[in-house]
Order: structure tokens, then sequence, then C-alpha cells
């Protein structure tokens, strides 16, 4: 059995390399050297494979907040987590790995700076991890739990909507657990396949007591993060993986606020309104510089920023002055936020519209390996979309 699977392994990586090159034979080589092999360098094979299917765009540099470092999406939540550490003295950070800094390194450092009462791991459980982070949160201090990959979160999908979103309200404000933040990767990275890609920010969007919020850049991160730990509400805090470090630019130092449930206009246009969050905002942002090349056609950028509760009014704003609207997100189509956002839409400015909604997002399949850029809603697919919208 061994020799079959190696024999079926090296098949369907000639298989994969097939589909990249071109094919030659070593001379002078033996059977075992006689195979075929793709003509393209090993160098070019991992020049290939780190090509991202977006180009990050960083925003202008904060002048309002004081002094700024240079910091990548993961050193920005670092950031954030040491400043709410620094000022709040009830504020704990767990989950699995993190005293050692955690996988993604967003807590390095910080157990050294801390202390091992305030920055500790937890036993692989996820359910646990939530349930703890409640119990801490009803005692009045500040709980920031890490789940190490949103894929994982849903063993804890009973704690977060049945407790957590709840608490408050059956207790009729007697009790809550609004000091607690929940922190996972979210989000494809090229590589992660089935079980380190998924997206599952719809999932909660239909709970009432929560919030949820995904930035798409360092700067975006450190100040939703502190206003996530801040608020008065239990939060999911995804954070697009894929940016940690393929995302960087300039981040204040000292802590400061964005506003949850505020979309923000990157770009404004007259033609056509694109939403997207986190990754996928600066696909759209490709997109719109394509269009106005191309097509000669105006967008409106739009990062919707905190998935629940949304920022109804700021689309819709935008759409009444486009007559068109394009979402996009990494999830798959069907039942994913952007139904919610296009039903809204349809049912507000109906009269406004002049073609169909367009969404643009994953298929309805488990996330794939190596087939992911084709699954992923890349500027192509948008830029598709977009172009029949303008034609309808």
């Amino acid at each position: 059995m061994a020799v079959v699977a190696a024999a079926a392994g090296w098949l369907l990586r000639l298989r994969a390399a097939g589909a990249e090159g071109h094919w030659r034979r070593f001379p002078g080589a033996g059977l075992a050297q006689g195979f075929l092999h793709p003509a393209a360098t090993v160098e070019d094979a991992a020049q290939r494979r780190q090509v991202a299917h977006f180009t990050f765009q960083p925003d202008p540099e904060p002048r309002e907040y004081g002094q700024t470092q240079k910091m990548n999406l993961f050193q920005s939540v670092t950031s954030a987590l040491d400043n709410s550490l620094a000022k709040d003295p009830t504020a704990v950070i767990f989950g699995e790995d993190v005293a050692f800094g955690g996988v993604f390194r967003c807590t390095v450092g910080l157990r050294d700076k801390y202390g091992k009462d305030r920055v500790f791991n937890t036993p692989l459980c996820e359910q646990g991890i939530v349930g703890f982070g409640i119990g801490i949160a009803v005692t009045g201090a500040t709980a920031i739990a890490e789940i190490q990959f949103a894929d994982y979160i849903f063993p804890a999908f009973d704690q977060i909507v049945n407790e957590a979103a709840k608490y408050r309200y059956r207790s009729g404000d007697l009790f809550n657990c609004g000091s607690l933040t929940i922190r996972s990767p979210w989000g494809c990275v090229g590589h992660g396949a089935l079980y380190h890609s998924q997206s599952p920010e719809a999932f909660f969007a239909h709970c009432p007591g929560i919030k949820v919020v995904i930035p798409r850049s360092p700067f975006q991160a450190k100040g939703l993060l502190l206003s996530c730990i801040e608020d008065k509400n239990p939060c999911i805090f995804f954070e697009p993986k894929i940016l940690y470090r393929a995302a960087a630019e300039e981040v204040p130092i000292e802590p400061y606020n964005i506003p949850l449930s505020q979309a923000e206009v990157i770009q404004e246009g007259s033609d056509v309104t694109l939403v997207a969050w986190g990754t996928q905002v600066h696909v759209i942002r490709e997109v719109a510089s394509m269009a106005k090349e191309k097509l000669g056609v105006s967008c409106e950028v739009i990062d919707l920023r905190t998935i629940i509760p949304w920022d109804v009014d700021t689309i819709c704003k935008s759409v009444i002055k486009t007559g068109r609207l394009l979402i996009s997100h990494e999830a798959p189509l069907t039942g994913g936020f952007a139904s919610e956002i296009s039903s809204t839409v349809q049912e507000e400015c109906f009269l406004n519209l002049e073609a169909p909604i367009s969404r643009v997002c994953g298929y309805d399949t488990p996330f794939p390996h190596i087939f992911e850029p084709f699954y992923i809603p890349d500027k192509w697919k948008c830029y598709d979309a977009l172009r029949k919208m303008i034609n309808y």
C-alpha cells in the first residue's frame, strides 16, 4: 500500500507540474531519472506560488494620532493588544499557543512583558476557550480570546450564539459578558485548503447580540481591534491571515479607535458601487482602477468593516447615487453576507437601480487546495461582472 500511495502521490505531483510548464526528458537518465519533469526552474515555480490574487494598497499615513511606525498586520494586532494590557489591568489574553507568541506571532513578547497570569495558553478546546472567556467577562474583567483559525470556531458556536450573544438579554441586563473579544485568523492564505481558509462571518451575522468585524489593513486592524476590546458587547474580530505579512503601512504607536458599524468610502465614484471587506477590498480597488482605465467607468469603493450591525445608510446612499451595486466576498455565494446586503438594498433602493445587483463570491463547494486560484473571486471575475452590469 505504501508503494501504491507513493506512486499515486508522484503522479499527482507530475500532473500538477504538467499544468504549469513544458515537459523535457533529461538526457542519459536511467529509469528512475527518465521521468518527465517541467521545464520551469525551481525559482520560477516558487515565484509562481507566491503570487497573490491581490495587490495590497496602503492608506495614506495617518497624522492625527501622533508618532507612527511601519507595521505589518500581525504587528499592528500585537500593538493593539499591548496597548490594551497596559491600559486595563483586568485584561487577559488566552488561547492555544498565545503564551509562545501564537502561530502567527500576534502575541509575541506579551507574556514576558505582562506575566503568565495575563497571557497564557489553554487546552485545545475552542468551546472551553470561549466559555472561559464568558466567565471572565461576566466578572467585569476584559477577556481577549484567540481561536487559532476561524475554521475551528465551530466547536465554540454554541457558547458564542447561545451564551455570549444572549447573556445580557436573558438576564434583563443584570449581567453581561460585553467585555469579551474573540480574535481569529480568517480567509484564504494561498495554501490553507479546507480547514485553514474559511470565511465564516455569515454564520454569526444571523445572531443578534454580537458584533463581527473584519479589517483590511494594519491601520484599520489596530483601531478596530481596540474598539472591539473596549465595546460593551461581545465582539468577534476576524483577521485576514494572508495580510499578516503581506500588508505593511504606517500605524500609530499610541492607542486610537475606529468606530464600529461605520463603513468607509475609500474611493468616491458615480457609476458603480463596489462593496467588500477584509482582503477582498484590495481586489475591488484594483477592479475600480481597471474599470476606469478600460471602460471609463467611475467606481465608488466601500469597505464595510463591520459585518453586524452593518452600515445600511452608507451603502444605500452610494447605490442611490450610482444605481449599480457589486458585492464581493471569499465565502460561498449561497447564504453569504452579500445576500443580506443585496436584499436590503433591493428593498430600500429598488427605484434607483439601473441593473441587477451582482454578487461575486466563492463557489458553493468546500474550500479547495490546488484549485484555490480558480475558487477565489479575483479581479477578473469582479471585472467581468462589472462589465455586464454596465452593459445591462
